[in-house]
């Protein structure tokens, strides 16, 4: 698959033309399937959901003007057939994955089929991710989490983190997960974002440090586009590249 990996969805226009670039026709000619399935973990994640879906969310990427869009819940999916949801990610253009918990995430990629296929879709789909649909796309990934993570959600590895910050110190819990593995290197979304004081650059560096590949941390206007195993940097913002 070809994947567009952003922080917070299509911000600027530059990330919009990526995406058509990637799709290879209008959006408006596209047919999408978007997954909540990582905003379920939160309180309210339903209504965040519902949110995502009708484009009201600032991570925008449903709203976008798709010629038909529909959703997939990865965690229904292992209790229905396969040939009930598979020719409709078959069919897609492109899968929407939207931000949250990407260790939740990436649990029920796995459990619901979806890694498995991923790899087998026709070279036209493109993989959108937003935030943690982008953390998932990776092979092996760090996040961080005020509360530890469910067992059941399978980290790889727990520690905690103090995170220096101008408002004082962050006691955080690094979780390493395994994604996907549609791209070979590492992605930390919301760099430098004041909300997110974790990524800051000093903060940054030492999330990439657990991550054994090259990692981007971006901003909210910046997204890599893949092709091909081919990485373009695509930024109205700001992104920094660490190396193992």
């Amino acid at each position: 698959m070809r994947a567009l990996l952003t922080s917070s969805g299509v911000k600027n226009g530059s990330i919009r033309d990526a995406l058509i670039d990637l799709l290879g026709k209008p959006i408006a000619e596209s047919n999408a399937l978007f997954i909540p399935t990582a905003l379920y973990p939160f309180p309210g994640g339903p209504g965040m959901a519902w949110e995502a879906i009708c484009g009201k969310r600032s991570s925008l990427l449903c709203g976008l003007g798709w010629k038909s869009l529909g959703i997939l819940e990865l965690s229904v999916v292992p209790s229905i057939e396969e040939d009930t949801w598979m020719p409709t990610v078959r069919d897609a253009d492109a899968l929407l994955f939207g931000g949250g918990d990407p260790l939740f995430l990436a649990n029920w990629m796995r459990r619901s089929g979806l890694t498995d296929l991923l790899p087998t879709l026709r070279s036209e789909a493109v993989y959108v991710g937003v935030s943690a649909g982008s953390i998932a796309a990776t092979s092996t990934f760090v996040e961080t989490f005020v509360d530890p993570p469910r067992p059941s959600d399978g980290p790889l590895k727990t520690e905690n983190v103090v995170f220096a910050t101008p408002e004082g110190d962050l006691d955080r819990i690094l979780v390493t997960g395994q994604g996907a593995g549609l791209v070979d290197f590492g992605v930390i979304p919301h760099f430098e974002h004041p909300w997110h004081l974790d990524a800051s650059v000093a903060n940054a560096q030492k999330w990439a440090a657990r991550i054994p590949a090259p990692t981007y941390a971006i901003d909210d206007d910046t997204a890599i586009k893949v092709v091909d195993g081919t990485v373009d940097i695509i930024s109205e913002g700001q992104w920094k590249l660490f190396q193992p």
